[in-house]
């Protein structure tokens, strides 16, 4: 995978030679190149913005040089571009970042991150790009304003990059991690010291019972995500539930109600009867 970042601040992306990300980086497994926005300016104050059109506060970063930019980072006319090349504006205004869009981005062939600083990126260039058949998402990582695109940039880059294959050293740990394929949070988890200030761990994780070890995990993901993410527990598909995971969450206060979706009993859902035996 081939990842480009754009901005004017090219010293902010300098994490991404740490960690797993770095490390991937070196082994080739991924492909990532950082560039300065102000490389494609022309004047002698290499000036990126301007004031916006209509008035008000702060300054618009001019499309003209975000053009010039992304045409060379794409390698060509936009128009040209392939079908697994996406062009990635992270903004407060954008559709929320989440896991289920990192596995999509994992995907792709290229990611180009165009880093918005001040107002913002004027929106020509979006919809100049869109236009001409790329894939261009706008997109934010919570409700709440940064000074620029790059933390946006880091936090997506992170968690797209990790599921690259190759680039976590034990595959299974994404399958259970939260927000995975399951759909909940991930389980409390422990190691030594087994006391710790007076606590220990539950005993069933020294037990060596497999089968055990299992079901409790399932049952503390399915506590966790009852008790902090609600909402996460009212879209899972009720019709994939064993019988242990209905009891439990009747406990916790929900029902499988028709077509299989999870709501809350104090809503005044009800779950579907069973329909009465055949006579004779």
């Amino acid at each position: 995978m081939r990842i480009d970042v754009v901005t004017i601040f090219p010293d902010y992306l300098a994490a991404l030679d740490l960690s797993l990300v770095g490390k991937a980086r070196q082994r080739g497994l991924l492909d990532l190149r950082v560039h300065d926005l102000r490389d494609w300016t022309t004047d002698r104050h290499r000036t990126v913005d301007d004031t916006p059109f209509g008035g008000g506060a702060g300054m618009v970063m001019r499309p003209d040089v975000w053009g010039t930019a992304l045409d060379d980072v794409l390698g060509g006319e936009p128009a040209a571009a392939s079908p697994g090349r996406i062009l990635i504006l992270p903004t407060p205004s954008g559709e929320v970042f989440t896991q289920r869009h990192a596995e999509e981005l994992a995907g792709a062939g290229q990611l180009v991150f165009a880093c918005g600083r001040y107002e913002g990126i004027d929106a020509r260039v979006a919809g100049h790009y869109r236009d001409a058949g790329l894939d261009v998402r706008e997109l934010s990582i919570g409700d709440y304003v940064l000074n620029g695109g790059e933390v946006a940039a880091l936090v997506m880059i992170e968690a797209v990059a990790r599921l690259v294959p190759g680039m976590v050293g034990n595959p299974e740990s994404l399958v259970e991690e939260s927000h995975g394929a399951a759909g909940l949070l991930e389980y409390p988890v422990y190691t030594k010291p087994p006391e710790w200030h007076g606590r220990g761990i539950p005993e069933v994780l020294l037990s060596g019972h497999h089968a055990r070890i299992e079901r409790w995990r399932r049952d503390e993901a399915l506590r966790r995500t009852a008790a902090r993410r609600p909402d996460m527990i009212a879209g899972l598909d009720g019709t994939v539930l064993d019988k242990h995971d209905r009891a439990l969450l009747t406990e916790l206060g929900w029902i499988v109600a028709d077509g299989g979706r999870l709501a809350r009993q104090d809503d005044g859902a009800q779950a579907p009867v069973p329909p009465e035996p055949a006579a004779g």
